[in-house]
């Protein structure tokens, strides 16, 4: 019987990893099973940082924004040495069965601990870029999508009230599921994402049009990792071509602060309670996730070396809605 677990969130932060954690300790401990928690991510277990967790310490925890346990990249975890280091430290501390909230990073990082002990390894998909397969969605998307979402509706009424070009930057390195979504819920004119080349030439046509059929104010929402660029080094690329004053607009972190919605909140108390129960039952390495409402396991590797589909039929609907 599994005695005591730890659990960390790693990589870059999300709303309703607080959530997530409140789920993992009070699941665990209805399970008569400790939970040690684990300080800046795989940092703070290389470091020994760790926190005894119970359901006292994770009360009026479900709607605040961020992570309580802190969070932390760490090229250390990368190299053979940091690996051993971070298994000798679970061993020190007791921890038969681990936790690890994050994103694709946090996940390989999980897998090669699962690989080198004998430590059950489980991840929880926290990450705002809706990026992992074996699950529909991912903590802290929906939070960053209403966040941003929140941004663009205000744009719009200075907008339409000078009559401007807005390029408005949401966050998407690699992945256009924030703009996507963010763009067609807010009416915007233009969606630039990372998985479909963009041609500049047809955008400024496409504006130019626009404002001949009598549209005087756009807005256009360009995932950070575009592959034409940043929202200013399209704005810039365009220069002259763009027959209407524009401005730009990066919303930034804005998106990954913040009380987490109600679906996020939901959303990771099932998977943290999911997380825990895998653990009890006896499985390791593969995430929890949520496919069609009901709490899935699948192995770490396919989560990141499978490419979950961009809905393409939504840039298509975007373009008619927008004329």
């Amino acid at each position: 019987m599994m005695r005591r677990i730890g659990v960390l969130t790693s990589g870059g932060d999300g709303p309703g990893m607080n959530a997530a954690i409140r789920a993992v300790v009070r699941s665990a401990v209805f399970n008569d099973v400790e939970v040690i928690g684990i300080r800046r991510g795989f940092a703070g277990l290389l470091d020994g940082e760790t926190v005894d967790l119970g359901p006292r310490t994770v009360a009026n925890l479900i709607h605040r924004g961020g992570t309580m346990l802190g969070t932390a990249r760490s090229e250390e975890m990368k190299t053979a040495a940091g690996l051993r280091k971070a298994a000798e430290n679970l061993d020190a501390f007791g921890i038969e069965g681990f936790i690890a909230i994050g994103g694709d990073g946090t996940f390989r990082g999980a897998q090669a601990l699962s690989e080198l002990t004998n430590v059950h390894v489980v991840g929880v998909p926290g990450t705002i870029d809706n990026d992992l397969c074996g699950t529909d969605v991912t903590i802290g998307f929906d939070t960053a999508v209403n966040t941003a979402l929140e941004g663009i509706d205000r744009l719009r009424d200075t907008a339409e009230a000078h009559q401007r070009l807005f390029f408005v930057e949401v966050m998407g390195r690699t992945r256009g599921f924030i703009a996507l979504s963010v763009g067609v819920a807010g009416g915007a004119e233009d969606i630039l994402v990372p998985e479909i080349r963009t041609d500049l030439a047809e955008l400024s046509e496409a504006i130019r049009e626009r404002l001949a059929a009598g549209k005087r104010a756009s807005l256009v929402v360009v995932a950070e990792g575009d592959d034409a660029g940043r929202a200013f080094e399209i704005a810039e690329k365009l220069g002259e071509n763009l027959v209407m004053d524009y401005r730009v607009c990066v919303l930034g972190h804005l998106q990954r602060g913040g009380a987490p919605s109600a679906q996020d909140r939901l959303l990771a108390s099932k998977l943290g309670a999911g997380a825990v129960r895998t653990l009890v039952e006896g499985r390791t390495g593969v995430m929890v996730g949520l496919v069609n409402g009901k709490v899935v396991e699948t192995p770490f590797e396919q989560t990141w070396s499978n490419v979950k589909d961009l809905d393409t039929e939504l840039l298509y609907l975007m373009k008619v809605l927008a004329r």
